[in-house]
């Protein structure tokens, strides 16, 4: 066996000091060029492999975003032509408005809701609560907005239309002859300045600027008060308290008298001033009370009216009767009689009066009773006027006017007195020093026949032998000896013998007891007669001799020469 003979070994310093360097320098080689190849300096083929590697996904992401985007704008397109195809057009959309109202649209939006789900109605809750407590900036917004353009315009719209202004419904609006075309703007505008000339200026519910701006002003409460009507429910119509013109309503009852006709001539119909009493008296000596029972059904067939009671005067035929003003007595005056009669209701007793001291006269025929109850003028003749005290039927004083008194009157005050002179002088009279404080002439009046003052003193009628009955005011009267009358009836063609103010100065009664049915019924604001009184063609009414109504107006009674009591219904007035 060989031996190797060993290599004698370096000492310690001299053999770990060159392996150690070599070692430094070489970690410090790969340490570099690793750190250049993953940081800073790439080489070109790791640079074109990754290219390699991520280039083909790139490509499929841009192919999918823009096949979404091409899916969107045809998901797009096919909504809105779907919805351009389900909105119906303008002329649908109006008549369905027209047919339907508007609650189409919230019966669909409604049912859009219900199927949308909770969340959604939540939602739209939320939101709507949102836009009311944000009404007022959204109503300034729309306010801002510009009206929207229509989508065509129809070119015979535009054109503008021309009306014949010779038309006999429109010859009025024409200023000149050349005018006989006008466009139907221009005719508009001239039938509202014809308009605001009646009205003396624009009305208020008229001018729409005015009433836009008070809306606006307004506040919640006068807001409310306004639509308190809309909220609502109920009969809002009722009857107008004024009588209408034209027509008067009123149907025809059995005549008051029915239970006892008067044998003659029926001078006197007068109701009584508190009870549903009527009287009647006539040449047959006699004078009767009747009830009017049940007013309302007092036009049915069948129901009459039961008399209460008669008295007969021997050897009297009556001139005159009336009320006292308390209803407790009955005046009556005789044909031919220096005397007359007073009949005691409640005691039942017929006190005769034959004697008035400081009365010297022949006949005493007309009388009237003052409405305070406190005085009675007796007509006596060559124009003499005796004022007695209607409680001891003593005389106070005597007047006279110029030639002969036909017909006298109260005021309703009983302050003044008018007479009616048959030369067709009016003189009026203090009651209270018995002086003439005015005279007038009635215009037109060859012979005075009646007078007759309104109840609520506003209105003087005075009736002459031509037939003509001439309305005046009583302050024109108390003032001008020769006053116009407001009105001249001349309805009548014999003399007017009658007239009377209803109580309520709605209606003036005017008759003649010379011709067959010569009874009018004037209605007192207009001036005009109503024209369904008498009947055309109907004897009903004869010759008419007295008239009366009742308290309220509920009844209007003609006394006729055929001892009749006719009696008449009312029918706008609802009370007795």
């Amino acid at each position: 066996m060989g031996i190797v003979a060993e290599a004698p070994r370096a000492g310690p310093a001299a053999a770990g000091a060159a392996p150690r360097k070599k070692t430094k320098k070489a970690t410090k080689q790969i340490t570099k060029k690793i750190t250049n190849k993953i940081t800073k300096k790439p080489t070109k083929k790791i640079k074109k492999k990754t290219m390699k590697q991520f280039q083909p996904r790139a490509d499929a992401a841009a192919a999918e975003r823009e096949a979404a985007q091409q899916a969107a704008e045809e998901a797009a397109r096919r909504a809105r032509h779907l919805s351009a195809l389900s909105r119906p057009s303008g002329p649908e959309r109006e008549l369905e408005e027209l047919v339907f109202g508007d609650s189409l649209n919230v019966e669909e939006d409604e049912l859009l809701q219900r199927l949308a789900g909770p969340q959604r109605r939540e939602a739209a809750e939320k939101s709507a609560w949102r836009d009311s407590s944000d009404s007022e900036i959204e109503n300034e917004a729309k306010g801002q907005l510009l009206p929207k353009k229509p989508a065509w315009v129809d070119e015979d719209d535009e054109a503008e239309e021309n009306v014949d202004m010779t038309h006999k419904y429109r010859k009025d609006f024409m200023k000149s002859d050349a005018e006989k075309v006008l466009t139907k703007k221009k005719l508009k505008r001239r039938l509202e300045e014809q308009f605001q000339r009646a009205m003396g200026g624009v009305p208020a519910w008229a001018d729409l600027e005015n009433r836009k701006k008070s809306k606006r002003t307004a506040s919640d409460g006068e807001s409310d008060e306004e639509n308190d009507l809309l909220c609502r429910t109920g009969n809002f119509i009722s009857n107008s308290e004024s009588l209408p013109r034209g027509i008067l309503k009123m149907s025809t009852c059995l005549p008051a008298n029915q239970e006892r006709f008067a044998n003659g001539k029926l001078v006197t119909v007068q109701f009584h001033p508190s009870a549903q009493v009527v009287m009647t008296a006539g040449h047959d000596r006699s004078v009767s009370l009747f009830q009017v029972k049940n007013f309302s059904l007092c036009y049915v067939d069948g129901i009459r009216n039961p008399k209460i009671q008669s008295i007969y005067l021997e050897s009297f035929p009556i001139y005159k009767a009336c009320f006292s003003v308390d209803g407790e007595q009955v005046i009556a005056t005789g044909t031919h009689h220096k005397m007359f009669f007073v009949y005691d209701m409640m005691s039942g007793s017929i006190i005769p009066i034959e004697k008035i001291r400081g009365v010297e006269e022949r006949f005493l025929k007309n009388f009237e009773v003052s409405p305070d109850g406190s005085f009675m003028l007796l007509t006596g003749t060559s124009g003499y006027l005796h004022l007695l005290s209607m409680k001891t039927k003593e005389l106070i004083s005597t007047m006279k006017v110029n030639g002969r008194c036909t017909a006298s009157a109260f005021t309703p005050d009983s302050s003044k007195i008018y007479s009616y002179s048959k030369e067709g002088e009016v003189f009026i009279w203090d009651v209270r020093s018995r002086k003439c404080l005015h005279k007038f002439e009635d215009e037109g009046s060859l012979e005075g026949k009646c007078i007759a003052v309104s109840k609520n003193n506003q209105y003087v009628a005075c009736g002459s032998a031509s037939g003509v009955v001439n309305l005046y005011t009583t302050d024109v009267c108390l003032k001008e000896n020769h006053p116009k009358p407001v009105k001249a009836i001349m309805n009548l063609v014999t003399s007017a013998t009658c007239v009377t103010f209803n109580p309520t100065t709605e209606i003036l009664a005017v008759a003649s007891r010379e011709a067959d049915e010569a009874v009018k019924l004037v209605h007192i604001p207009s001036y005009t007669v109503f024209s369904n009184f008498p009947v055309f063609r109907r004897k009903q009414i004869y010759l008419a001799q007295s008239m009366d109504f009742s308290p309220r107006s509920g009844f209007f009674s003609v006394a006729n020469n055929k001892g009749k009591a006719l009696l008449f219904r009312l029918k706008h007035y609802s009370d007795f």
